[in-house]
C-alpha cells in the first residue's frame, strides 16, 4: 500500500519556500558579482594600455625634437646658444644601382677575383683589411702637430724615378707652406716610393716596396703617414691589394671600395692622368667669374667602358645621364683582348658614337 502524503503545517511549508528564495537570491547576486570584476578588469586593462600608448608618444616625440635639435643646432636650454648645425652622415647609406638585374649579374660577385687562387685572395683579405679599424683617434699622433702642420717628405732612395704624376704630387707638397725639411717637426710623412700604380702589368710597378717602406726609421707601423694611390690590381679583377702593408698608415687613394674606406681617416682622391697640370693657368687667365659659369657642356666623358670585374656596374650605368647635349658620355666596349665575349646590345652603338 501506498502512504497517503503527509499534510505538512503551514509554518513548515513557509519556512521551506523561504529558504529556496534565499538559495535563489544568493546565486543571483554571485553572477552579478562575478559580472561586475569581469567589467572593472576591462576597464583597468584599457585605462593601463591607453596610459602606454600615451607615454609611448610623448618619448617618440621627445626622440624626435631632440635629434631635429642636435642635426640643425637648435638649443633647448635658455640662455645657451645653439651649437653650429653639423652635416648629416651618408658614409653608411647604400647606394641605388641603375643597373637591371640583367646588368648586376655580369658584375656580380661570382665574376669578381675570378683569376686569382684561394691562397692570393686570402693574402688579398689578409692586407685589405688588416687595419680596417684605424681611426684618427686610434692610429694617429697629435703630438707630433702640437707644433704645427707640417709635412714631411723622405728624400728619394738611390734609383728611385717616380712617375710625372707622383712628381706632381710631392712637388705641390714642397713648394707648399706646409712643407718642412725637419722630420722632427712634421705631423704628416709622405713616401718618396711611388705608389700610385699598383698594376703588376703596368710599367709604372715599383718592385720591393714592402722592403722599402720596412727600412724607413720614422715608419713606426705607418703611424702618421700618408699614402697615396690611383691604381690597384690587374683587370679584370682590379683587388685593392696593394703589395705591401700599409700598416697605420692614411691611404689617399682614388675608387676606393666603400667596405674598405675607413671614414674620417683615409681620404677619396679623384682619378687624373698624367697629363693633369700641376696648377692653374697663369695670372688673368680667369677673365669670367659667373657661377655657374656660362659652357655650352656641362659635363663631358670619354674612355673604355669595362663590361665585367670591377668599375664595371658605374660605367655601365653612364648611358642613364647622357643626354647628347650639355651631359656628353662617350664609352667604348673595345677593352682588353675577349671583350667581344661579353659584348652586350648596347656596344655597337656606343662604339660607333665613340670614334665619331
Amino acid at each position: 500500500m501506498i502512504d497517503p502524503p503527509v499534510d505538512r503545517p503551514l509554518s513548515q511549508r513557509a519556512f521551506s519556500a523561504n529558504n529556496s528564495e534565499d538559495r535563489l537570491n544568493d546565486g543571483g547576486r554571485f553572477k552579478l558579482s562575478e559580472m561586475a570584476k569581469k567589467r572593472y578588469l576591462l576597464v583597468s586593462v584599457g585605462a593601463c594600455s591607453l596610459l602606454l600608448a600615451y607615454l609611448c608618444g610623448l618619448q617618440i616625440g621627445e626622440f624626435q625634437n631632440q635629434n631635429h635639435a642636435e642635426l640643425y643646432g637648435v638649443s633647448q636650454i635658455p640662455g645657451v646658444p645653439p651649437r653650429p648645425p653639423r652635416w648629416p652622415e651618408w658614409v653608411d647609406t647604400p647606394l641605388q644601382t641603375y643597373l637591371g638585374e640583367a646588368e648586376q649579374e655580369e658584375d656580380g660577385p661570382l665574376l669578381l677575383h675570378q683569376h686569382t687562387s684561394p691562397r692570393e685572395r686570402r693574402e688579398i683579405q689578409k692586407n685589405i683589411y688588416k687595419s680596417r679599424r684605424c681611426r684618427m683617434d686610434t692610429c694617429f699622433d697629435f703630438q707630433r702637430c702640437e707644433r704645427g702642420f707640417k709635412i714631411y717628405v723622405y728624400p728619394p732612395q738611390k734609383g728611385e724615378a717616380p712617375s710625372e704624376s707622383y712628381q706632381k704630387i710631392l712637388a705641390a707638397i714642397e713648394e707648399s707652406r706646409f712643407y718642412t725639411t725637419d722630420p722632427n717637426e712634421a705631423c704628416l710623412f709622405v713616401l718618396s716610393i711611388d705608389t700610385l700604380d699598383r698594376d703588376q702589368l703596368s710599367a709604372q710597378y715599383v718592385h720591393n716596396v714592402r722592403a722599402r717602406i720596412q727600412s724607413l726609421p720614422l715608419w713606426y707601423e705607418g703611424r702618421n703617414h700618408l699614402i697615396f694611390n690611383l691604381y690597384s690590381g690587374t683587370w679584370p679583377d682590379y683587388t685593392e691589394e696593394l703589395g705591401f702593408d700599409i700598416g697605420q698608415a692614411m691611404l689617399a687613394k682614388a675608387s676606393t671600395d666603400m667596405d674598405n674606406f675607413r671614414p674620417h681617416f683615409d681620404v677619396s682622391i679623384p682619378l687624373f692622368s698624367k697629363d693633369h697640370p700641376q696648377k692653374g693657368g697663369e695670372k688673368g687667365y680667369l677673365n669670367l667669374n659667373n657661377v655657374p659659369p656660362l659652357r655650352k657642356y656641362l659635363l663631358v666623358f670619354k674612355g673604355k667602358r669595362y663590361l665585367t670585374g670591377i668599375g664595371s656596374e658605374t660605367r655601365n650605368a653612364l648611358y642613364h645621364i647622357h643626354n647628347g647635349d650639355d651631359i656628353i658620355l662617350l664609352t667604348t666596349c673595345k677593352h682588353g683582348k675577349d671583350w667581344e665575349k661579353h659584348k652586350d646590345a648596347r656596344c655597337d652603338r656606343d662604339n660607333e658614337e665613340y670614334t665619331k
